[in-house]
């Protein structure tokens, strides 16, 4: 794609990053109670049908997952107009997604920043290696890394490991401050205070039998998404010399196509690479966005079978510019 074409879409992408209070609090007032009584009603049914309880967690996990991409354009500073609303509600919702606040915020601005940079990988992604590096391990850590990279532990095990227990250590925190530290152990002070409130009064059985589904099935949607939006067949690496932030904006990120209730409860997450493009675009004009500019729903899009075809893949061929499989080692 040429530059021209490129910053021809970062033009347009920047007419839509106005944020509108009013979407916002409607959002805000549409997910929270209809999560709290998703919970009340899981833990009705735990004593009249597990099968109940498992089928409602289902879109409780959604609304984590829709949750989180408040938090995240919060985090933004994209979701209110205000800087204090959106750290007041970024803060609130970490309670509920287990995510530390200005830990996640500091992390994912280096992912904006690094993003498809082969030379400064390891800001809030997914571990990739490239063909040749792969090549070069010893045998013990090839044999991790084809663990680390298998879909259902990366998305089930290594997902709820991350924000169970990974987050909750200020040590992990790349490139440490107070504020970093700090947000990392309010919240698990919170998380002690609120949860262990509730575990009280449910009981500890009912506790877990409510919030374990909740939390390993919006886990697994996270990480998974947070997955295809960049690793796809032919997505974008580059090295230092010739790395571009919008270049690997928009062709280091995928279009996930959704039906529209998966857009609702993903928050429009899907449209990753206008997200790249523009990061201070609320997920609520994200659709407005492409719809302006129809070309970028033609531009990296992946279907929900395509998605699935691209769990298998995990080396980066520097040779021939695509993401490979094992196999190609």
């Amino acid at each position: 794609m040429h530059p021209s074409q490129i910053q021809d879409l970062v033009d347009h992408c920047e007419q839509y990053r106005t944020p509108n209070n009013v979407t916002a609090v409607f959002q805000v007032l549409t997910t929270v109670p209809l999560f709290v009584a998703l919970v009340a009603a899981m833990y009705v049914t735990v004593d009249i049908s597990y099968w109940i309880t498992l089928a409602l967690s289902v879109p409780t996990a959604g609304l984590i997952v829709r949750l989180f991409i408040i938090q995240h354009d919060c985090g933004h500073g994209s979701f209110f107009s205000s800087k204090t609303a959106n750290d007041t509600i970024g803060r609130l919702m970490s309670i509920l997604t287990l995510t530390p606040y200005a830990y996640w915020q500091r992390a994912h601005a280096l992912h904006h920043a690094t993003s498809s940079n082969l030379d400064r990988r390891g800001f809030g992604d997914i571990d990739t290696l490239t063909l040749e590096e792969f090549r070069s391990l010893p045998f013990v850590k090839r044999v991790w890394y084809r663990i680390y990279r298998n879909p259902f532990f990366m998305t089930f095990v290594g997902g709820v490991l991350h924000f169970l227990i990974i987050q909750r250590l200020p040590f992990t925190v790349q490139r440490p401050s107070w504020k970093m530290t700090a947000s990392v152990l309010l919240l698990d002070l919170a998380i002690v205070a609120v949860y262990g409130t509730l575990a009280f009064f449910m009981g500890w059985v009912h506790f877990a039998l409510v919030f374990a589904p909740i939390v390993v099935l919006s886990a697994a949607a996270g990480v998974w998404l947070f997955y295809i939006q960049h690793q796809f067949e032919e997505t974008h690496w580059s090295r230092d010399g010739v790395w571009d932030r919008k270049t690997a904006a928009i062709l280091g990120s995928s279009y996930y196509e959704l039906p529209a209730i998966l857009n609702w409860f993903t928050g429009n997450i899907g449209l990753h690479h206008i997200h790249h493009l523009c990061s201070h675009i609320p997920n609520y004009r994200l659709q407005e966005c492409m719809a302006g500019k129809p070309e970028l729903a033609s531009i990296n899009k992946l279907t929900i079978w395509e998605s699935l075809e691209s769990a298998h893949l995990a080396l980066w061929d520097e040779d021939t510019k695509r993401l490979v499989p094992f196999s190609a080692a």
